[in-house]
């Protein structure tokens, strides 16, 4: 089942290209606002689902293409990102440390929204195309041998960055929490519906251009040893994302008037906007096509506000 969010947060069964509106079989659910609705549904699923799926079948729905997509996970409690999670199309030696950091989850917007680059000295704006679990039970202390049981479904995520900012080597968190530096969606597909999530591929175009293209047989610490590292450090709950990392060979500059489309293997596609108000421009450049040329990997400003002195 895919189930997101559209026009003012009313909750959606993607049916074919309509959606069909659920939100009145989740009233009853307590909630503030959509992003604990969402976390309430994805607790509840097991009670809510035949209910959903006999909904879905009566009705046609409203066309996708005549509303507005919203975030499928508005507010998370937590997003733990994993780093330096791929083996890099076999090019690295062995598996980095198993390593995460944590994202804000205010930075969430969702399809056809805005990646904001704001008026900060980074030598260069990034955004990583990354599968994310959805947390579907509260985990804590998870054994690998149990993971996959704590995972209700996937979307894909942008994690967006901001790097080389000063002072260095005090960067991780300013360069990755800033606001709307966490694209997701466009909805969420329950785990039932991807038959192996280690064979996936995962694509990112920027203007059309495929940049991103790898696939996730090549992580290097595996889906369930994720869940296992994330949940011994601190607990997950229902509606927790947990993005897993992105081969970094295509990773390139976004900058003004980018459109960004990720689409990870049976999950739809995400489309969203870049915009910088200072018109800042850098090399078009892969890393991966810079590194074949024997230059830095990382594309650099070419003009506008803190463009390095020629």
């Amino acid at each position: 089942m895919k189930i997101g969010y559209f026009n003012d947060f009313r909750l959606g069964v993607v049916k074919g290209d309509h959606v069909v509106d659920v939100t009145a079989l989740a009233a009853n659910i307590p909630h503030t606002g959509p992003h604990d609705l969402i976390n309430g549904v994805i607790e509840r699923f097991v009670h809510l689902r035949a209910a959903f799926e006999a909904h879905v079948a009566k009705e046609a729905g409203i066309a996708i293409a005549s509303v507005k997509l919203r975030p499928p996970l508005p507010r998370p409690v937590n997003i733990d990102c994993m780093a330096v999670n791929y083996m890099e199309d076999g090019t690295r030696k062995e598996p980095a440390p198993i390593n995460a950091f944590f994202k804000s989850p205010t930075g969430i917007i969702g399809p056809e929204d805005t990646m904001v680059l704001t008026d900060i000295p980074a030598t260069v704006f990034e955004g990583e195309a990354e599968i994310a679990l959805v947390i579907g039970k509260h985990a804590k202390n998870v054994p690998a041998s149990k993971a996959m049981d704590y995972i209700f479904g996937y979307t894909n995520f942008i994690d967006g960055s901001a790097r080389g900012l000063p002072p260095a080597g005090n960067t991780f968190y300013q360069m990755k929490s800033r606001d709307t530096f966490a694209p997701v969606g466009p909805w969420i597909v329950t785990a039932d519906e991807i038959k192996n999530v280690d064979n996936l591929s995962v694509r990112l175009w920027n203007n059309g251009v495929l940049c991103q293209s790898f696939n996730t047989s090549d992580m290097a610490h595996k889906i369930p040893r994720c869940v296992e590292f994330i949940s011994s450090i601190h607990p997950l709950v229902p509606g927790d994302l947990l993005p897993t990392g992105t081969n970094h060979r295509g990773l390139h500059a976004f900058q003004d008037g980018d459109r960004i489309e990720l689409e990870v293997e049976g999950l739809g596609r995400l489309a969203i906007n870049v915009r910088d108000e200072l018109k800042r421009t850098w090399s078009r450049e892969t890393r991966l096509e810079r590194q074949d040329k024997g230059l830095d990997p990382i594309a650099p400003q070419l003009t506008g506000k803190y463009a390095p002195a020629k």
